[in-house]
């Protein structure tokens, strides 16, 4: 079971690309980022933002809805933004070549829910939720996360 460790409300997009840039700036290979939420509780505006502070650049960042995965190649590692959402069966993410992607790229999930238990244990979970005119979004994860993360609620 993942322990809560931050809550954040997000008044509009750029208090959302703010806290996506600085997830970026501590992200390595191997690490897998559960977005969960409903259609329109900001998971895509946080992958997009997060993307492109991590290459630096303004990049084009289109949603993966219909082509399942979209992959950047960053100097430290490739980046995975996946949406999981037409999938019917864990297998189906596993033909994507995703086991391998947990564990040398940097893994973004939407709609996390269709990998069962194939999502990798130590994956930090983002639980994003739309209320009114601003989001929230939830941080859950094991450890080492709570070290990781350290002073980002600041």
């Amino acid at each position: 079971m993942s322990d809560t460790l931050f809550a954040f409300s997000l008044i509009d997009e750029d208090a959302t690309r703010a806290l996506a840039e600085r997830i970026a700036d501590i992200l390595q290979r191997g690490d897998t980022l559960l977005l969960e939420g409903d259609i329109g509780a900001g998971k895509s505006a946080f992958a997009r933002a997060l993307i492109r502070a991590r290459l630096g650049r303004m990049e084009d960042v289109p949603s993966p809805t219909f082509t399942l995965v979209q992959t950047y190649e960053d100097e430290s590692g490739d980046i995975w933004h996946c949406d999981l959402y037409r999938l019917t069966h864990p297998d189906e993410a596993l033909e994507l070549g995703l086991e391998e992607a947990f564990e040398t790229a940097i893994c973004l999930i939407e709609w996390p829910d269709r990998l069962a238990n194939v999502a990798p244990k130590s994956a930090l979970q983002l639980s994003f939720e739309a209320q009114h005119t601003q989001h929230h979004v939830t941080f859950a994860g094991r450890d080492p996360w709570a070290d990781r993360l350290r002073g980002l609620d600041a």
